[in-house]
């Protein structure tokens, strides 16, 4: 039976940091990057590693841009002794649209232990941005199943993978591609009509739209194909973005623990983000609510004035907007220490 805890505002925070200060304050993350051939999209992957570092490497930062602050991880440290739990990280769209763009809550997860994979996933970002290629959302999972086929392959990570322990975070687009590698399904139906008024997704249909995209088009059959990875014990997803448009009745199959968090208070999230229905179809879910964040809490923290250089740069999404008196460094710890706890319970640590 789905698990529904009570909404967290940052008083919660205080009860998850007193028990155990899950976030790892002397380890080390270290970073490399690896090029992965895939068959489905006919291109390669930029897959980012972020890992368990020993002493050595040198310092950089990732994730840094106009808007916001980067973190910092080591290039070139070798990674510790030992074998660590896998988490398969799926990245958002826009302005998140690449695996650097999570190094915030990366770089924790591989300081406390975890092995973090993440695909940039082609066609959501940047020079390479396309509506209709971001709006592929089956090959996303097809994305991380090849990353993490080239990782169990990779010498230098190989030895170090636990292979019987691995697990999928996803934010926001990620989350959907989350909940698809443990065998949720798109509803071809709910996809074709997603944009049909743009209420739905308004920033992200309007995109569509002036690109011709016709979701209508697209492969039904390919839309509401199974990505289901049987190597993924548990999944993570982080307010799942379009929540609205799976399979209802592909939920209920889900046979692993999933954990589904909203970030905003109840009463104001869009249909589209709004996942507790989806939880409750879920036979495993646990469902929370941080209530003191906004969906653009998912992004790094924000460098000053990157509110008004976004406006001039014609972004008029509020990213830098959270909820009211929290701020983004708090809201990430909470998101930090709540996701280390969910991948420690259902992974294990470092053996």
């Amino acid at each position: 039976m789905t698990s529904m805890t009570r909404l967290i505002g940052l008083g919660g925070m205080i009860v998850i940091a007193s028990c155990g200060q899950l976030l790892a304050a002397d380890g080390l993350a270290g970073i490399e990057k690896r090029s992965v051939v895939s068959d489905e999209r006919e291109t390669d992957l930029d897959v980012t590693i972020w890992y368990p570092a020993a002493e050595a490497g040198e310092t950089v930062t990732l994730g840094e841009n106009i808007f916001f602050e980067g973190t910092e991880a080591r290039q070139g440290a070798p990674i510790r002794d030992g074998t660590f739990p896998i988490v398969l990280l799926s990245h958002g769209a826009g302005l998140a649209g690449r695996a650097e763009a999570m190094s915030w809550i990366a770089v924790p997860l591989a300081e406390d232990g975890f092995i973090v994979v993440a695909p940039t996933h082609p066609g959501n970002t940047g020079r390479d941005r396309s509506a209709e290629e971001t709006m592929k959302l089956w090959l996303r999972p097809s994305d991380l199943s090849q990353a993490l086929d080239a990782i169990g392959k990779d010498p230098t990570f190989h030895p170090h993978v636990a292979s019987d322990r691995i697990g999928v975070l996803g934010l926001s687009m990620g989350g959907n591609s989350a909940l698809s590698t443990v065998g949720a399904r798109l509803d071809p139906e709910l996809f074709a009509g997603y944009c049909d008024t743009g209420e739905s997704n308004p920033s992200l249909c309007s995109w569509v739209q002036q690109s011709g995209v016709d979701l209508h088009a697209m492969d039904k059959s390919l839309v509401g194909r199974d990505n289901s990875d049987p190597r993924v014990r548990f999944a993570m997803a982080i307010d799942p973005a379009p929540a609205d448009i799976f399979a209802l009745s592909s939920l209920a199959d889900i046979s692993v623990p999933v954990s589904i968090v909203n970030l905003g208070p109840p009463s104001e999230l869009p249909e589209t983000l709004r996942a507790s229905g989806i939880a409750k179809a879920m036979p495993l879910a646990d469902y929370q609510v941080v209530e003191d964040a906004s969906h653009a809490s998912m992004f790094a923290e924000c460098k000053p004035n990157a509110a008004e250089i976004a406006l001039e740069e014609g972004i008029e999404d509020p990213i830098c907007t959270d909820g009211e008196g929290a701020s983004r460094a708090a809201i990430h710890r909470q998101l930090i220490d709540m996701t280390i706890a969910a991948f420690r319970k259902s992974l294990g640590g470092e053996g």
